[in-house]
Protein backbone atom coordinates (compact mmCIF):
# COMPACT_ATOMS: atom_id res chain seq x y z
CA UNK A 1 0.00 0.00 0.00
CA UNK A 2 0.71 3.29 -1.00
CA UNK A 3 2.49 5.79 1.95
CA UNK A 4 -0.34 8.58 1.97
CA UNK A 5 0.56 11.72 0.42
CA UNK A 6 1.06 14.12 3.39
CA UNK A 7 0.76 18.15 3.62
CA UNK A 8 3.68 19.43 5.27
CA UNK A 9 5.00 23.07 6.03
CA UNK A 10 8.43 24.31 4.68
CA UNK A 11 10.47 21.91 6.10
CA UNK A 12 14.28 20.14 5.85
CA UNK A 13 14.51 18.67 2.36
CA UNK A 14 15.55 15.50 2.36
CA UNK A 15 16.84 12.86 -0.63
CA UNK A 16 16.77 9.76 0.06
CA UNK A 17 19.42 6.98 -1.40
CA UNK A 18 18.02 4.05 -1.82
CA UNK A 19 14.56 2.15 -1.69
CA UNK A 20 14.50 -0.79 0.25
CA UNK A 21 13.15 -1.52 3.68
CA UNK A 22 14.99 1.51 5.47
CA UNK A 23 13.98 3.77 3.02
CA UNK A 24 10.77 2.56 3.51
CA UNK A 25 10.70 3.03 6.82
CA UNK A 26 11.94 6.20 7.26
CA UNK A 27 9.37 7.55 4.67
CA UNK A 28 6.35 5.89 6.45
CA UNK A 29 7.68 7.42 9.90
CA UNK A 30 7.59 11.18 8.25
CA UNK A 31 4.92 10.64 6.71
CA UNK A 32 2.95 9.47 9.63
CA UNK A 33 3.30 12.91 11.03
CA UNK A 34 1.79 15.82 9.60
CA UNK A 35 3.47 18.41 11.12
CA UNK A 36 6.81 16.63 10.66
CA UNK A 37 9.61 19.23 10.19
CA UNK A 38 11.08 17.00 7.50
CA UNK A 39 10.35 16.63 3.28
CA UNK A 40 10.84 13.72 1.49
CA UNK A 41 11.33 15.44 -1.83
CA UNK A 42 13.12 12.90 -3.95
CA UNK A 43 14.45 8.95 -3.90
CA UNK A 44 17.67 8.06 -5.87
CA UNK A 45 17.52 4.80 -7.40
CA UNK A 46 20.09 2.25 -9.86
CA UNK A 47 18.77 2.79 -13.77
CA UNK A 48 16.19 0.38 -13.92
CA UNK A 49 14.85 0.05 -10.35
CA UNK A 50 11.09 -0.42 -10.07
CA UNK A 51 9.14 1.99 -9.20
CA UNK A 52 7.41 1.15 -5.57
CA UNK A 53 4.10 0.98 -4.78
CA UNK A 54 4.87 2.63 -1.40
CA UNK A 55 6.54 5.91 -3.35
CA UNK A 56 4.31 8.85 -2.71
CA UNK A 57 3.37 10.75 -6.17
CA UNK A 58 5.03 13.91 -5.37
CA UNK A 59 8.15 12.80 -4.84
CA UNK A 60 10.97 13.20 -7.68
CA UNK A 61 12.96 9.70 -8.72
CA UNK A 62 16.54 10.38 -9.52
CA UNK A 63 18.92 7.63 -11.30
CA UNK A 64 21.87 9.99 -11.68
CA UNK A 65 24.11 12.08 -9.01
CA UNK A 66 24.21 14.79 -11.47
CA UNK A 67 20.12 15.34 -10.58
CA UNK A 68 21.00 16.25 -6.93
CA UNK A 69 21.55 19.98 -7.66
CA UNK A 70 18.19 20.30 -9.23
CA UNK A 71 16.06 19.72 -6.52
CA UNK A 72 18.52 21.95 -3.74
CA UNK A 73 18.81 19.51 -0.89
CA UNK A 74 18.98 20.24 2.89
CA UNK A 75 20.58 16.68 3.58
CA UNK A 76 21.14 13.63 1.03
CA UNK A 77 20.35 10.30 3.18
CA UNK A 78 22.07 7.05 1.91
CA UNK A 79 20.14 4.09 3.13
CA UNK A 80 20.83 1.98 -0.18
CA UNK A 81 24.44 0.20 0.03
CA UNK A 82 28.49 0.76 0.05
CA UNK A 83 28.62 1.37 -3.30
CA UNK A 84 26.10 4.36 -3.34
CA UNK A 85 28.21 5.98 -0.65
CA UNK A 86 30.91 6.14 -3.69
CA UNK A 87 28.41 6.86 -6.15
CA UNK A 88 26.37 9.29 -4.98
CA UNK A 89 28.53 10.84 -2.18
CA UNK A 90 30.55 13.95 -4.23
CA UNK A 91 27.46 14.82 -5.69
CA UNK A 92 25.86 15.09 -2.46
CA UNK A 93 27.95 17.11 -0.36
CA UNK A 94 28.39 19.53 -2.87
CA UNK A 95 24.87 19.79 -3.45
CA UNK A 96 23.69 20.07 0.48
CA UNK A 97 25.02 20.85 3.41
CA UNK A 98 24.55 17.43 5.24
CA UNK A 99 25.30 13.58 3.66
CA UNK A 100 24.59 11.15 6.17
CA UNK A 101 25.32 7.60 5.49
CA UNK A 102 23.97 4.54 7.34
CA UNK A 103 26.64 1.87 5.44
CA UNK A 104 28.92 2.82 7.42
CA UNK A 105 31.45 0.07 6.34
CA UNK A 106 32.47 1.54 2.51
CA UNK A 107 34.51 3.67 5.09
CA UNK A 108 36.48 0.37 5.02
CA UNK A 109 37.91 2.02 1.63
CA UNK A 110 40.37 4.64 3.73
CA UNK A 111 41.04 6.21 0.13
CA UNK A 112 37.06 6.77 -0.25
CA UNK A 113 36.57 7.95 3.46
CA UNK A 114 39.58 10.74 2.46
CA UNK A 115 38.05 11.72 -0.46
CA UNK A 116 34.52 12.74 0.33
CA UNK A 117 36.23 14.06 3.67
CA UNK A 118 38.11 16.55 1.19
CA UNK A 119 35.27 17.26 -0.73
CA UNK A 120 33.23 18.28 2.66
CA UNK A 121 36.14 20.74 3.48
CA UNK A 122 36.21 22.21 0.08
CA UNK A 123 32.32 22.45 -0.06
CA UNK A 124 31.82 23.81 3.71
CA UNK A 125 29.36 20.46 3.74
CA UNK A 126 29.32 17.51 6.64
CA UNK A 127 30.05 13.71 6.06
CA UNK A 128 27.62 12.27 8.50
CA UNK A 129 27.78 8.96 9.74
CA UNK A 130 24.26 7.59 11.03
CA UNK A 131 23.74 6.16 14.36
CA UNK A 132 21.92 2.87 12.69
CA UNK A 133 21.27 0.27 15.64
CA UNK A 134 23.15 1.43 18.37
CA UNK A 135 23.00 4.20 21.28
CA UNK A 136 25.43 5.49 23.29
CA UNK A 137 28.05 6.25 20.76
CA UNK A 138 28.09 9.85 21.79
CA UNK A 139 30.17 8.37 25.00
CA UNK A 140 32.22 6.16 23.37
CA UNK A 141 33.41 8.90 20.81
CA UNK A 142 34.20 11.37 23.52
CA UNK A 143 36.28 8.51 25.06
CA UNK A 144 37.93 8.67 22.45
CA UNK A 145 39.30 11.62 23.12
CA UNK A 146 41.78 10.45 25.89
CA UNK A 147 44.12 7.13 25.52
CA UNK A 148 42.14 3.75 24.80
CA UNK A 149 42.98 0.50 26.03
CA UNK A 150 40.42 -1.45 24.06
CA UNK A 151 37.25 -1.64 22.59
CA UNK A 152 35.04 -4.63 21.83
CA UNK A 153 31.90 -5.39 20.02
CA UNK A 154 30.15 -8.50 19.81
CA UNK A 155 26.93 -8.67 17.45
CA UNK A 156 24.71 -11.54 18.66
CA UNK A 157 21.27 -12.69 15.93
CA UNK A 158 18.74 -15.07 15.73
CA UNK A 159 20.32 -17.89 13.37
CA UNK A 160 17.53 -16.63 10.61
CA UNK A 161 19.10 -13.15 10.65
CA UNK A 162 22.41 -15.10 9.20
CA UNK A 163 20.61 -16.63 6.26
CA UNK A 164 22.37 -15.51 3.02
CA UNK A 165 25.62 -14.16 4.34
CA UNK A 166 29.02 -16.32 5.00
CA UNK A 167 27.43 -18.01 7.93
CA UNK A 168 26.00 -20.62 6.13
CA UNK A 169 29.45 -22.17 5.30
CA UNK A 170 30.17 -21.97 9.13
CA UNK A 171 27.46 -23.83 10.36
CA UNK A 172 23.63 -24.89 9.38
CA UNK A 173 21.48 -22.13 10.71
CA UNK A 174 18.32 -24.51 10.39
CA UNK A 175 19.66 -26.45 13.03
CA UNK A 176 21.48 -24.47 15.42
CA UNK A 177 20.77 -25.70 18.94
CA UNK A 178 23.49 -22.97 20.98
CA UNK A 179 25.21 -19.66 20.59
CA UNK A 180 28.12 -20.09 18.10
CA UNK A 181 30.48 -17.84 17.27
CA UNK A 182 30.61 -17.24 13.62
CA UNK A 183 33.63 -15.03 12.97
CA UNK A 184 36.10 -13.15 15.25
CA UNK A 185 38.50 -10.39 14.10
CA UNK A 186 39.16 -6.92 13.62
CA UNK A 187 36.43 -4.52 12.15
CA UNK A 188 37.66 -3.97 9.05
CA UNK A 189 38.18 -8.21 8.63
CA UNK A 190 34.33 -8.55 9.68
CA UNK A 191 33.11 -6.15 7.28
CA UNK A 192 35.10 -7.76 4.52
CA UNK A 193 33.92 -11.42 5.66
CA UNK A 194 30.38 -10.21 6.39
CA UNK A 195 29.67 -7.01 4.39
CA UNK A 196 25.71 -7.45 4.96
CA UNK A 197 25.85 -7.23 8.97
CA UNK A 198 29.36 -5.02 9.38
CA UNK A 199 27.51 -1.55 9.32
CA UNK A 200 27.33 -1.57 12.69
CA UNK A 201 30.62 -2.83 13.47
CA UNK A 202 32.31 -0.26 11.41
CA UNK A 203 30.71 2.35 13.10
CA UNK A 204 31.86 1.48 16.73
CA UNK A 205 35.24 1.26 15.34
CA UNK A 206 35.07 4.89 13.80
CA UNK A 207 33.52 6.03 16.92
CA UNK A 208 36.73 4.62 19.02
CA UNK A 209 40.00 3.49 18.28
CA UNK A 210 39.68 2.23 14.35
CA UNK A 211 38.82 -0.25 11.95
CA UNK A 212 41.76 -2.45 12.86
CA UNK A 213 42.08 -1.83 16.78
CA UNK A 214 38.21 -2.53 17.22
CA UNK A 215 37.72 -6.38 17.93
CA UNK A 216 34.70 -7.80 16.79
CA UNK A 217 32.91 -11.28 17.46
CA UNK A 218 29.69 -11.99 15.25
CA UNK A 219 27.32 -15.08 16.85
CA UNK A 220 24.26 -16.88 15.79
CA UNK A 221 22.13 -17.77 18.82
CA UNK A 222 19.23 -19.59 18.39
CA UNK A 223 17.97 -18.25 22.46
CA UNK A 224 17.55 -14.57 21.14
CA UNK A 225 14.48 -13.34 19.35
CA UNK A 226 16.16 -10.02 19.46
CA UNK A 227 19.47 -8.42 17.39
CA UNK A 228 21.81 -7.99 20.21
CA UNK A 229 25.25 -5.53 20.53
CA UNK A 230 27.08 -5.57 23.52
CA UNK A 231 30.54 -2.89 23.13
CA UNK A 232 32.98 -2.67 25.99
CA UNK A 233 35.76 -0.15 26.19
CA UNK A 234 38.42 0.49 28.69
CA UNK A 235 40.97 3.57 28.76
CA UNK A 236 42.12 6.90 30.46
CA UNK A 237 38.51 7.80 30.58
CA UNK A 238 37.44 4.88 32.72
CA UNK A 239 34.89 1.51 31.43
CA UNK A 240 32.40 1.58 29.40
CA UNK A 241 29.82 -1.38 28.95
CA UNK A 242 26.89 -0.59 26.47
CA UNK A 243 24.13 -3.54 26.12
CA UNK A 244 21.46 -2.62 22.91
CA UNK A 245 18.48 -5.42 21.98
CA UNK A 246 16.98 -3.90 19.29
CA UNK A 247 13.38 -5.53 16.94
CA UNK A 248 14.18 -6.22 13.65
CA UNK A 249 12.30 -5.13 10.85
CA UNK A 250 9.67 -7.23 9.68
CA UNK A 251 10.66 -7.17 6.39
CA UNK A 252 14.64 -7.43 6.75
CA UNK A 253 15.64 -9.48 9.83
CA UNK A 254 19.29 -8.60 9.33
CA UNK A 255 17.99 -4.67 9.84
CA UNK A 256 17.18 -3.44 13.72
CA UNK A 257 14.09 -1.10 13.44
CA UNK A 258 16.01 1.44 15.41
CA UNK A 259 18.27 1.91 12.45
CA UNK A 260 15.20 3.80 10.72
CA UNK A 261 14.43 5.24 14.27
CA UNK A 262 17.70 6.93 14.96
CA UNK A 263 17.79 8.00 11.77
CA UNK A 264 14.40 10.47 11.72
CA UNK A 265 15.63 11.87 15.03
CA UNK A 266 18.98 12.72 13.63
CA UNK A 267 16.81 14.20 10.98
CA UNK A 268 14.93 16.10 13.49
CA UNK A 269 17.46 17.45 15.42
CA UNK A 270 18.78 19.40 12.47
CA UNK A 271 15.70 21.89 12.78
CA UNK A 272 13.97 20.77 15.70
CA UNK A 273 13.98 23.29 18.47
CA UNK A 274 15.18 20.72 20.96
CA UNK A 275 18.24 18.29 20.69
CA UNK A 276 18.96 15.65 22.81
Amino acid sequence: MAIEDTEYHRGLRLCLIGSGAISRRVAELIAANPDHPVELVAIGVQPGTPAQLWWPARVQRLEDPGELAAIRPDVVVEVASRDAVSQWGEAALRCAPRFVVCSASAFTDDALLAALLETARACNSQLVIAPGALGGLQALSGASLLAMESVTHTIAKPPAAWNGTAAAAVVDLATLAEATTLFEGSARQVAAAYPMNANAAVLSSLAGIGLDGTRVRLVADPSLRRNRHEIGARGAFGELRLSIENEAMPSNPKTSDMTALSLVRLLESYVGPLVV
